[in-house]
């Protein structure tokens, strides 16, 4: 991966320096911690703002590339433990872009039909169409996580998976795809904290579910799980970035520049016109 130029508060890119490597440990992430940045949480929101605009301006010239036959697209994919922040991530920073030029997918408990098929045939009907930015709150990774950490899949399954998941993204890439994997690490006392906040708070119960704390007991087993996922799947043309969480201003301008990082690297172009211009001119002077 080539190196970008930092700037924006930021001492080097975060595409460089978050990136899993081949000695990733996901227990040596302090997940409080603000790595890069040369500044404080105001500092971050004074850059958020104005960057969106940057954003912006790329996701277009993507969009209007797909219309004129371009072939490329965007997908980021969110994974995280529970109030990690995706919902937040979504709203903020995929929010900044123009609306028609992104595709958000939300992937729950299978239903039946989708129970009778292979765990990636629900997801190949949700991949952005050329042009476009691709976003998976959660994603096909559950297979390989909530099902690790219940049992709900043996080895050789999980194994399988694994597989299938490389051959997959593969795919993707070579079609034109461009892959962003993020997990949004945050620390259990943070998440605590946040499951607290949101019992203190009525205009947030309908965010509280109590078969959190379930899971929130098999935290060990949910970051070995993640570990070996990102392990397992982690390669050039889709990388994982690990993003510590526990501060939601940071994560939020870490995923806009590693969004920014793939889209200025894709360099999408505006379409030629597919009329004579002065011809138009003309006829539209004598309208």
């Amino acid at each position: 991966m080539g190196k970008r130029k930092a700037g924006h508060g930021f001492i080097d890119a975060p595409e460089d320096f978050l990136v899993v490597g081949p000695d990733f440990r996901l227990t040596d992430v302090d997940a409080a911690s603000t790595t890069g940045f040369s500044g404080g949480k105001a500092d971050g929101e004074a850059v958020l703002a104005p960057r969106d605009a940057h954003l912006a301006d790329l996701q277009e010239r993507l969009y209007a590339e797909g219309k004129g036959g371009g072939t490329r697209s965007l997908l980021l994919i969110l994974q995280a433990m529970d109030t990690a922040g995706k919902g937040g991530m979504i709203s903020h920073v995929v929010g900044a872009v123009d609306v028609q030029g992104v595709q958000l997918a939300a992937f729950k408990t299978p239903t039946d039909e989708e129970k009778q098929h292979d765990f990636l045939w629900r997801v190949e009907k949700q991949l952005p169409q050329p042009g476009m930015l691709g976003c998976f709150d959660r994603s096909y990774y559950e297979d390989v996580l909530i099902h690790r950490v219940h049992g709900w899949a043996d080895p050789p399954e999980l194994e399988r998976r694994y597989s299938a998941i490389q051959d997959f993204e593969a795919h993707l890439h070579a079609s034109g795809t461009e892959i962003i994997k993020v997990m949004l690490h945050i620390s259990k006392e943070e998440q605590g904290k946040r499951l607290a906040a949101r019992l203190d708070d009525p205009t947030k119960y309908w965010k509280y579910n109590p078969s959190d704390l379930a899971e929130r007991r098999l935290w060990d087993a949910y970051m070995e799980a993640y570990q070996i996922a990102i392990e397992r799947t982690s390669a050039p043309y889709a990388p994982w970035y690990v993003v510590p969480a526990d501060n939601k201003w940071y994560a939020r301008l870490v995923v806009q520049e590693l969004i920014v990082a793939a889209l200025e690297r894709m360099d999408p172009q505006w379409p030629g016109p597919s009329f004579d211009i002065d011809e138009q001119k003309k006829l539209l002077a004598e309208s």
